[in-house]
């Protein structure tokens, strides 16, 4: 007799209550994601799977449920686990407490520094873990043409990942320009696939209607950038999925839950895209997203359907997201129904977190192989003449415009200090310099611009993590601070660090790629909690995180104006713009 045949009968067997199960959950009420009720019922588990929901007895183990809610666990339908800044055995220590026990992760972040190497590096790291770690390919390495990242990656790179059991298809597909005008490089990856029968992300941020047209007959089912009510609607209108982002730096879930109804919701997931350590530890993962979703009026039973059932269809995974025979015993216990407080978190049958304490199997993420990828920060030696800005006569200048919590910038002209024919930054004024230097080639490319928004009085900031090319991206107030930040990162090897007066205050060593950690996840809180402690000696007192949002700056596939290593680029026309006017 076969394996399979083998694990089918003894399935069958305890369905039918002809010989004990392995575990039997009772005395719980069981949600019904399907028909949104509560069920009170036994439910038996056989190998990790659910096999049957009435009443059972016998089981070599009984899980006392103790009148709480059983739900099934969390699934993140869209997150880039490089944002967290650890790798993601780390990651998973810090999410499955909070429920997840599976997400959907796009490794465009490392790919767009370190390419394939990158790529072998996450599948390797995630192999084995309580958390269940699917990928989509990167489709955008480099993101666009407007500037220089460490890698590239061809539908013919990629075409053999496609047979990994743990990748589901293509990322996020962000280069409209190419999809507009049926560019062989980008339809070669969305055919390829076509082919192999995947799923494919969408990346529709700021685009108008008649864009979702051209996603969709790409064969493109999801977008998670809609910030506005009418954008979630136009999306699901045209059968996309809406995923309804609630991360760091991109908070959307108060503006697009209203769109959400009892018609709808069944194409609606939650997702994170990209948050950091210290806010996942605080507030949480995806459970963060249904806690919100039912204080603004939503069901619980749909938000949790929609945290779970939602997002495993979306992805094909039809074995996750429900309670259900023939699904995969992933289940939450829950002592809160509207707090969504989490008492228990078990994954396959087996208890992996308990009352907010991680507890692999002994034998979770053994034999990690896949050597850190560090040693990724390279560009000649700057000087201070450099970073000059020039400005024309009349003193005008082009000017990003930050909106806290949010990746859209706005564009502005305002007139700006110079002195001797440069830009001088006005705190008065809060109009900070901006800086990208190329850092992966030693090609020497660097941007400057100009930013209003942030509100610090004196020194500089700077990170390594620079979306999606990942750069150096720095702000400064002063052109020493400045300097002597972005020279900081290149002897810590990548990281994020806060200077004034020419020493450096406090800083993050991310030495893999230049955005993750190769230390634990408590190391990492340790030091993003000494950054926001040192922040408000640069005259930082704003309600967001300045690092995340600076990280976004150079992302130019998202309006209206962000800064590359090639200089301002114009989001609206798809070209770098001059600075001053």
């Amino acid at each position: 007799m076969n394996s399979g045949k083998a694990q089918l009968t003894k399935d069958l067997n305890i369905a039918s209550k002809k010989i004990p199960a392995d575990t039997i959950i009772k005395n719980g009420k069981i949600l019904d994601v399907f028909n949104l009720e509560w069920i009170e019922a036994d439910v038996a588990i056989s190998d990790g799977k659910f096999v049957g929901i009435g009443h059972y007895n016998e089981a070599a183990m009984i899980i006392d449920a103790k009148n709480r809610y059983v739900c099934p666990s969390f699934i993140d339908g869209h997150v880039h686990i490089e944002s967290s800044m650890v790798t993601p055995d780390e990651y998973a220590k810090v999410v499955v407490p909070h429920g997840v026990t599976a997400v959907v992760t796009d490794p465009h972040e490392i790919a767009n520094v370190a390419g394939e190497e990158g790529l072998q590096f996450m599948l390797q790291n995630a192999d084995n873990l309580p958390l269940e770690v699917f990928f989509m390919l990167p489709s955008c390495v480099p993101a666009t043409p407007f500037e220089h990242s460490g890698a590239q990656l061809t539908a013919a790179d990629l075409e053999k990942y496609l047979a990994h059991p743990s990748v589901l298809g293509l990322a996020e597909v962000m280069d409209y320009p190419s999809l507009l005008h049926t560019k062989d490089n980008l339809l070669d990856k969305i055919t390829m696939t076509h082919q192999h029968g995947g799923k494919l992300d969408g990346h529709l941020a700021g685009l108008e209607t008649n864009a979702v047209n051209l996603f969709r007959t790409a064969g493109i089912t999801t977008d998670h950038e809609c910030t506005k009510e009418e954008e979630a609607l136009e999306r699901l209108r045209r059968g996309m999925y809406l995923m309804i982002r609630e991360g760091s730096a991109a908070k959307d879930l108060n503006a697009l839950i209203p769109v959400v109804t009892a018609h709808n919701a069944r194409r609606c997931l939650f997702c994170t895209d990209d948050k950091h350590l210290d806010e996942l530890i605080e507030e949480g993962s995806i459970d963060h997203n249904v806690r919100l979703s039912i204080q603004h009026g939503v069901s619980p039973q749909i938000a949790l359907q929609m945290a779970s059932l939602n997002a495993a269809e979306c992805y094909g995974l039809t074995n996750k997201g429900a309670i259900a025979p023939g699904y995969d015993a992933d289940f939450l216990l829950l002592e809160d129904l509207e707090k969504v407080k989490i008492s228990d978190v078990y994954k396959q049958g087996r208890r992996i977190s308990h009352n907010g304490s991680y507890m692999p199997p002994d034998d979770a993420g053994k034999e990690k192989h896949a050597a850190p990828i560090t040693d990724t920060v390279h560009f000649p030696a700057l000087t201070e003449e450099q970073l000059k800005l020039p400005i024309g006569e009349a003193q005008q200048a082009h000017i990003i415009k930050i909106n806290p919590n949010q990746l859209l910038t706005n564009k502005l002209v305002e007139e700006v200090k110079t002195e001797n024919g440069v830009f001088v930054p006005s705190p008065d004024k809060d109009q900070l310099k901006l800086a990208v230097v190329e850092r992966h080639k030693n090609t020497g490319h660097l941007g400057i611009g100009i930013v209003k928004g942030f509100g610090l009085k004196d020194g500089a900031i700077a990170t390594t993590i620079a979306h999606d090319s990942h750069n150096i991206v720095a702000l400064g107030a002063n052109d020493p601070d400045l300097l002597k930040a972005i020279n900081t990162l290149k002897e810590i090897n990548g990281g994020l660090v806060i200077v004034k007066n020419g020493a450096v205050l406090s800083f993050l060593p991310l030495p893999i790629a230049g955005l993750m950690s190769d230390q634990s996840f408590p190391f990492v809180k340790e030091r993003l909690e000494q950054l926001g402690v040192t922040l408000p000696n640069l005259g930082f007192t704003k309600d967001f995180n300045p690092f995340l949002t600076l990280s976004f700056l150079t992302l130019p596939v998202i309006p209206s104006l962000k800064l590359t290593d090639m200089g301002l680029f114009d989001v609206e026309t798809f070209q770098h713009i001059e600075v001053s006017l």
